[in-house]
């Protein structure tokens, strides 16, 4: 019997969004997911799942596509600690992660966190979202590019920034690509992505919802702040460069043990050559959906 982490207070459920290409840090991720792309030795999925168990997350779903069989296998060992649940795209080349989001629409139910796999943060920092209806955001630093958002003098988003905004840089804030969504927001948010896609507007980014929906009242958001040293996103062979000279909390060598109380040797991760990579995609096609209009 499946269990039922619906909890109006406390998040225990999180969304991965982890099926591109990440063509951005090519060679490294012909052979291997973006998010398997090691930090000081270790992955950034290793990291963000430790984080997620660290503040209490029992609930995993994570959209996959490229290269998903490295992604299934590293998570095995995990599968006592979490439930984890795999949503596959199998356009994943041709989408961006709007379509990785409207896919995860059945899969999730309940108040969730959506996080992408590209990040490396300190766990404490979640702290702050556990609860719905919350977005990270960060102050501006020169390395920092993308979406952005104005913030009221209720810490609240007030409105989303994707292109050139005309607001003072002094009050925008940069958003970390991780928030969360109360089951009310969520269900919102699908009805939007359906008119999205039905639209075949698949190689859009997510936040133009949410930019869309904050801008007509129909989704709000709390700001939680990530201090602009703990956290960094990793699109690029010199982000990659830059995050490895930064200090981070998590620097383990074993992993903790999770339910015999033992440390065990952290897995390597070595890459196939693209032609021998495990393909997992055909054992779980119920799992996953092609693009089709809605009616």
């Amino acid at each position: 019997m499946k269990m039922d982490y619906r909890d109006e207070h406390r998040i225990t459920t999180a969304c991965l969004l982890a099926a591109g290409t990440g063509s951005r840090l090519h060679p490294l991720t012909d052979c291997r997911p973006k998010c398997l792309t090691e930090i000081d030795g270790i992955p950034m999925l290793e990291r963000l799942v430790h984080c997620l168990i660290d503040q209490g997350i029992k609930r995993l779903v994570v959209v996959v596509g490229h290269l998903e069989g490295y992604i299934r296998e590293f998570l095995k060992e995990y599968e006592g600690a979490l439930e984890i649940e795999y949503v596959v795209s199998p356009v994943y080349a041709t989408t961006n992660n709007i379509y990785s989001l409207w896919l995860a629409r059945k899969a999730i139910q309940e108040p969730f966190i959506l996080v992408e796999s590209d990040l490396v943060f300190d766990a404490p920092l979640l702290r702050g979202l556990l609860y719905p209806d919350r977005i990270a955001v960060s102050h501006i630093l020169p390395w920092m590019n993308g979406t952005t958002i104005t913030m009221n003098s209720g810490r609240m988003v007030s409105a989303f920034n994707l292109g050139i905004a005309n607001s003072p840089i002094n009050s925008r804030y940069k958003t970390v690509n991780i928030c969360s969504l109360s089951e009310a927001s969520w269900q919102k948010v699908g009805v939007r992505l359906d008119a999205y896609i039905s639209a075949g507007r698949v190689n859009e980014y997510y936040e133009v919802v949410f930019e869309e929906m904050i801008a007509d009242g129909s989704l709000s958001f709390e700001c939680v702040f990530f201090d602009t040293a703990c956290w960094y996103e990793v699109d690029t062979l010199d982000d990659l460069h830059q995050a490895e000279r930064m200090s981070w909390k998590h620097r383990r060598t074993t992993r903790p043990a999770l339910l015999s109380g033992k440390s065990t040797p952290r897995k390597t991760v070595v890459p196939f050559p693209p032609d021998r990579a495990p393909l997992l995609g055909a054992a779980t096609a119920s799992n996953s959906e092609s693009f089709l209009p809605l009616n």
